[in-house]
């Protein structure tokens, strides 16, 4: 009995220790407050401007830098995280000449219903689309998803193709093959009595990378509606989204020309570590949508 006993405490024990480290991780907020935010642009320099709106009891928060008379660039944020992930390249003087840029809190992250989740990826891109409408007009969208919201913005782009004229994929969690199975811990800290006992960030984060592989199994007829031209920047020294993503994203974009930029050394934190990669694959987006647009008219006459 006494050995049973210890083996439980110690099976117990383990069991804690992965648990434990994610939420000593996430202790950080991962966001800036609206005064932060506004201080860090005053101190770069740059004009930027923050906006909300609602979707039923949802609240969207996204910050805007840019020319207004160019396309829009809009940026989304992986789990957990905020729109602070990408707000450095709101102060990219070259992205600043040549793009209208918004980063934007996820549903449930930053100042978007903080710790309230939404683990649907198609009623996160309804919440999403707003911004997409209003700064549509005649000017060509980009969507940039880092990881979770790299299948977020495949989404997008197929249900809103009217809306969306390029994708930037950066290790992005798409292949529900490639999914952990991590229900074994996941599952009870989704419970109702668990779930608010997690830091805000966790709690969102949890509440969709719980469900992200059925969202994925659910994607997998869509994908072959997505038209626009797609970027997939990749690390294959990504533990945490394995490189084979990329692979399975050329498979299944059947209808759409995409790009694979592999880079051998890199991790999962491509917006931190290699900022230049993606700064690089938007003026690219940029030059083959405005080269696709030109090809159109020439064609038409």
């Amino acid at each position: 009995m006494t050995f049973r006993i210890g083996r439980k405490i110690r099976w117990t024990m383990l069991s804690f220790i992965p648990i434990t480290g994610i939420l000593l991780h996430s202790c950080i907020s991962f966001r800036m407050n609206p005064r932060q935010i506004d201080d860090f642009f005053r101190k770069n320099n740059v004009t930027a401007t923050q906006h909300s709106y609602q979707v039923g009891f949802r609240e969207l928060h996204y910050v805007k830098a840019g020319d207004p008379s160019k396309p829009l660039i809009l940026f989304l944020h992986g789990s957990p995280g905020s729109l602070s992930a990408f707000i450095g390249f709101l102060t990219d003087s070259t992205l600043l000449k040549n793009a209208l840029l918004v980063t934007a809190d996820r549903p449930g992250f930053g100042y978007s219903n903080f710790g309230n989740g939404e683990p649907s990826l198609k009623k996160q891109g309804e919440i999403l689309k707003p911004i997409l409408e209003r700064y549509k007009m005649n000017r060509p969208i980009i969507l940039v998803g880092h990881s979770l919201a790299g299948a977020l913005i495949v989404r997008m782009a197929a249900e809103y193709p009217e809306l969306v004229d390029g994708l930037i994929i950066v290790a992005g969690s798409v292949d529900p093959e490639l999914e952990p199975n991590e229900t074994w811990f996941r599952a009870p800290l989704a419970t109702p009595f668990l779930s608010w006992l997690l830091p805000n960030s966790f709690r969102a984060s949890n509440e969709e990378i719980y469900q992200l592989k059925p969202e994925l199994e659910r994607m997998l007829p869509l994908w072959k509606n997505v038209r626009c031209p797609v970027i997939v920047i990749q690390g294959k020294k990504d533990v945490l989204v394995p490189a084979a993503n990329a692979d399975f994203a050329k498979k299944m974009l059947v209808n759409a020309p995409v790009f694979l930029k592999l880079e051998e050394d890199m991790n999962h934190f491509v917006p931190w570590s290699h900022p230049h990669l993606i700064d690089n694959a938007i003026l690219e987006m940029i030059q083959r949508i405005a080269e696709t647009d030109t090809s159109k008219e020439l064609s038409a006459h």
